[in-house]
């Protein structure tokens, strides 16, 4: 079974996480039986899909978090707009945009990082999925969306959440201007 693993994932596109998936000291021979080794592969599987799942779950936390966050600031902002100015000088106001800016910018790192990681998770059950009876999800689902390349078959969300940081950033931006031209 270990020169079997090693003809199937010969032609992996992504070599180094072949190498690190398969412990090279554990064969189905050194296994009980086989039937048990397939079943421990499986259940691996099984653990690390769900940890891709909950990657995603932690993704949708943080973003539910950052936009919760900006739109309290941007409430507080409006609030205390409109109670008059309480900084004579407009360029005080340059210290809470860099605030809101790097809130911006870690949140943008934030999904990026989860972005790569999820990414990562995907190739590895792709290469579980090649000794696995089907491929669900890196042949059969992910072929059938283009691959995420045809965004009239299917546009990530990892895609489009990408740039709700981008448009908060500009909006602060956009509000700074207009505090010092009024």
């Amino acid at each position: 079974m270990q020169e079997e693993k090693k003809v199937v994932h010969r032609d992996s596109k992504i070599p180094n996480i072949v190498d690190g998936l398969w412990n090279e000291d554990i064969t189905v021979n050194s296994y009980g039986s086989t039937e048990q080794y397939r079943e421990h592969v499986f259940e691996q599987y099984k653990i690390f899909v769900e940890m891709a799942d909950r990657v995603s779950s932690r993704r949708n936390l943080a973003n539910t978090f950052f936009l919760t966050l900006h739109t309290f600031l941007i409430s507080a902002a409006g609030f205390l707009y409109e109670k008059g100015p309480t900084v004579n000088n407009s360029w005080l106001n340059i210290f809470p945009l860099i605030a809101v800016l790097a809130l911006c910018y870690v949140w943008y790192r934030l999904l990026l990082s989860y972005r790569q990681l999820n990414s990562a998770k995907f190739k590895v059950i792709g290469e579980y999925e090649k000794i696995l009876p089907s491929s669900p999800y890196w042949s059969a689902e992910w072929n059938a969306m283009g691959k995420g390349k045809n965004p009239k078959l299917y546009r990530p969300l990892t895609d489009v959440e990408q740039y709700v940081p981008m448009i908060f950033a500009v909006l602060y931006i956009g509000a700074f201007v207009m505090l010092l031209f009024t």
